[in-house]
């Protein structure tokens, strides 16, 4: 038999180990990510303490990990449509486990400024990369719920940051949690060097490399079938990737998601980078503080899951909107519940299902609306032109504390991306009901001018 449709290999197989394999190890990279992303937020009480910063001083150090991220994310995301998603991934996680060793040896404000940016621009471009090898190795039927369940890593890894912090700083200073946020990724990089296959949709797109593509799917299912076949299914576009994202059908909902992502990485931002201090100054002990700022990415993993099982089964972007207003009223309401510790638990663990769990929804939705050709630049633009959001949320959390603002007054502020968020996904749901595009699986490979 030849002429095998690589889509319809996969989404006819059962799970096999070898797929679950390669969800473990993007799940490992993006805990990695996440570990790396949220500990300077955790040692930031510390660093404020230890060199005598100000809330606004602080600002910069936040703003310039998230300008790493944007950078990695728009560089790397065209060179992974371009070279594989692979070796993209494997290349930028020891990127970053190298950078935040470097990290570790700042000794002045500024040094480490500048670590902070080359870890991020590391960190950008690995996690795009693994959401899109996952996609593209996970059966349509189960694809939203894989991605997030893999993206969960991200939360857990961020949950891991603050454990770590608690346990390390007292011993062995914030230099520890920085030193650990580089070793793991290094390991790690071995194990993707040689477990780790190359996305076999992103394969049959280059053509010339069917005897590759059937050694790989052998994998997920051994078939006879395979040998010698010609593999099909996964069509070409002309132009640039970044040109493909503006082709007619594509246009508004890049847009759309763009708008999206800002909104949300804003409001997700501002939480991870603030929320420890915001809670130390309402009269939280800086260690109560950092244990109440962990139910956020707890509350990501599961608010993940549940959205990425609800967007198999009913309307992805109806359960997106749903999550997005969630989150705006627990955030409201954290600036209420200060002065009760189990009802201020709750609304940032609300937050965290609505803001956390609604960011990697939206990653998988972005996996799920572009086609192979361009897959990798559209999640990566997605959330590198996102990442605008999030400096501008890491940077009005000290503008805000500059300002002096009550607390109920910064948290009722912080709720309104998280409503705009669910605007634009509402509009993009509409266009998408127009156009007969709304169902459980993604749009794969349609045709682009």
């Amino acid at each position: 038999m030849d002429g095998i449709d690589v889509e319809d290999f996969i989404d006819t197989s059962p799970l096999s180990r070898f797929q679950a394999l390669i969800i473990l190890l993007c799940f490992l990279t993006v805990a990695a990510d996440g570990f790396d992303a949220a500990a300077i937020g955790f040692i930031a009480p510390t660093l404020r303490a230890q060199w005598h910063l100000q809330p606004a001083q602080m600002a910069p150090l936040f703003a310039s990990g998230l300008f790493g991220l944007m950078a990695g994310a728009l560089v790397f995301g065209p060179l992974a449509d371009r070279v594989g998603r692979k070796w993209v991934l494997v290349l930028t996680t020891l990127a970053f486990g190298l950078a935040s060793i470097a990290s570790a040896s700042a000794d002045s404000l500024e040094a480490l400024t500048m670590w902070r940016f080359v870890t991020g621009v590391g960190l950008g471009g690995a996690m795009p990369s693994a959401i899109t090898l996952t996609s593209e190795f996970c059966p349509s039927r189960q694809r939203s719920l894989l991605v997030t369940v893999m993206f969960c890593g991200f939360a857990i890894g961020s949950a891991a940051g603050g454990l770590a912090a608690a346990g390390i700083v007292a011993r062995h200073g914030w230099q520890g949690v920085l030193v650990l946020g580089g070793v793991l990724p290094l390991l790690l990089t071995v194990a993707l060097t040689w477990l780790l296959p190359e996305s076999v949709r992103y394969l049959a797109l280059r053509g010339g490399r069917d005897a590759r593509i059937a050694a790989i799917l052998g994998r997920v299912r051994p078939d006879p079938a395979l040998a010698g076949a010609r593999f099909v299914g996964v069509r070409n576009a002309s132009g640039s990737p970044v040109r493909q994202l503006f082709a007619p059908g594509l246009v508004t909902g890049t847009v759309l998601l763009w708008l999206c992502f800002f909104m949300s990485l804003l409001v997700f931002y501002l939480l991870t980078s603030w929320l420890p201090t915001l809670l130390n100054g309402s009269g939280q002990t800086a260690q109560a503080a950092t244990l109440i700022s962990l139910m956020l990415p707890v509350g990501s993993t599961i608010g993940a899951i549940s959205i990425g099982a609800l967007m198999d089964r009913v309307n992805p972007y109806a359960v997106l909107v749903g999550s997005y207003l969630l989150a705006a009223c627990f955030i409201a309401l954290l600036g209420i519940v200060t002065d009760s510790p189990y009802l201020l638990v709750l609304a940032v663990f609300g937050s965290g299902i609505g803001t956390g769990g609604s960011q990697v929804g939206i990653n998988a939705l972005a996996a799920a609306f572009y086609p192979t050709a361009s897959r990798a630049t559209g999640v990566s633009w997605a959330n590198g032109l996102g990442r605008a959001g999030s400096v501008v949320g890491s940077m009005v959390g000290g503008a805000l504390l500059t300002q002096g603002w009550p607390l109920a007054t910064v948290f009722v502020a912080a709720a309104v991306p998280a409503v705009l968020a669910a605007a634009s996904l509402c509009v993009m749901g509409s266009v998408a009901a127009r156009r007969g595009a709304v169902g459980h699986g993604p749009v794969i490979d349609q045709a682009v001018a």
